[in-house]
């Protein structure tokens, strides 16, 4: 359709919810087949926050709080249509600048980055692109906020898929489910993220598993292979060693997530404090914080600068950073004890 007619359909269908949003979708689609993605995504906020209001809901960037903010993931919108129920979009506050990587993550991630932004010729050759990520490695070492920084450096939304619910109590809906979010991923251009795959994709020769969950991995895996994703779909995982075998290859790119060394807790300390001033090397604790997560590192953070907030200090003290790290401390003991 013409942009002109569209702009028309556009203005005719006001105060009609459902033709508005059609008219608004078309266009948005035709922007992100022109690879004009930050525009499409723009646009696309732009129309969720419009219907929103239209309902006199508050602005959903308004109604963030602080908590969520210092998670780094915000809770955007629902998905629209019949993958609603499942997934949710996210943004996340942090910057590429702000993510502490291993040398060999920064670069396939770099590779990645670079890969996209040449999609239209390498698509031209007929070669296909890595859209299909698999996340491993331990809790708390960057899958989540590199999934979220990935997806803000291509301009594509995040959608985030809500395990439990896509897991139903009724085990022959899982499948079904999963089907509806990955018919979802091929009409909205998007980064699908799947955390706790293991959950989904699990052994089919566990002694343990029910059978019905078995037929849930057989469909995931025909489903994986079948889906051309518009975007990239992301699994993450603490347990590789629970998925079943025929999950590997099903990924074009697997990525490996491990806790931070000496150089990168150096790094991500000095990230994290470079405007608070604080009045001591933190450089000091580098080797006392050695098998931390960056998780636990954030924790201890955010409660150096918590205290030093308390306190009405302009920069964070070495009082501030101990109080921080023994409450730290005490948690992973309590936790190692269970």
């Amino acid at each position: 359709m013409a942009r002109g007619e569209l702009i028309k359909k556009l203005l005719e269908s006001y105060g009609d919810e459902n033709a508005f949003r059609a008219a608004a979708e078309v266009i948005i689609s035709e922007e992100e087949s022109k690879r004009n993605q930050l525009l499409a995504k723009a646009l696309r906020r732009t129309l969720n926050n419009g219907m929103s209001g239209s309902k006199s809901s508050p602005n959903r960037h308004q109604t963030v709080s602080r908590k969520q903010e210092a998670k780094g993931l915000m809770p955007l919108a629902s998905a629209p249509g019949i993958a609603n129920e499942f997934l949710e979009e996210v943004d996340t506050a942090y910057s590429h600048k702000e993510v502490v990587l291993s040398a060999e993550n920064k670069k396939i991630f770099s590779d990645l980055i670079v890969e996209f932004r040449a999609s239209d010729k390498i698509e031209k050759t007929g070669l296909p692109l890595r859209s299909k990520l698999l996340f491993c490695g331990p809790p708390g070492c960057g899958k989540t906020m590199s999934a979220g920084v990935f997806a803000r450096e291509i301009g594509l939304p995040l959608y985030v898929v809500k395990i439990d619910r896509l897991m139903s109590s009724f085990l022959g809906e899982t499948a079904t489910n999963i089907r509806k979010i990955f018919e979802f991923a091929t009409k909205q251009p998007c980064i699908l993220f799947l955390d706790e795959f293991d959950a989904l994709a699990r052994a089919r020769d566990d002694a343990s598993e029910h059978s019905e969950l078995r037929r849930v991995v057989n469909s995931l895996l025909l489903f994986i292979d079948r889906l051309k994703i518009r975007g990239y779909l992301i699994a993450a995982t603490n347990y590789e060693k629970s998925l079943d075998q025929a999950i590997w290859r099903r990924f074009d790119e697997i990525i490996w997530f491990e806790k931070p060394n000496f150089q990168m807790i150096d790094r991500f300390l000095k990230t994290r404090f470079k405007n608070a001033r604080p009045d001591f090397s933190v450089h000091d604790y580098v080797h006392e914080l050695d098998g931390y997560s960056y998780a636990e590192l954030e924790r201890v953070c955010i409660g150096a600068l918590r205290n030093s907030v308390i306190q009405s200090r302009d920069h964070v003290s070495k009082f501030d950073f101990e109080k921080a790290w023994q409450n730290e401390e005490r948690r992973r003991k309590n936790i190692a004890k269970r």
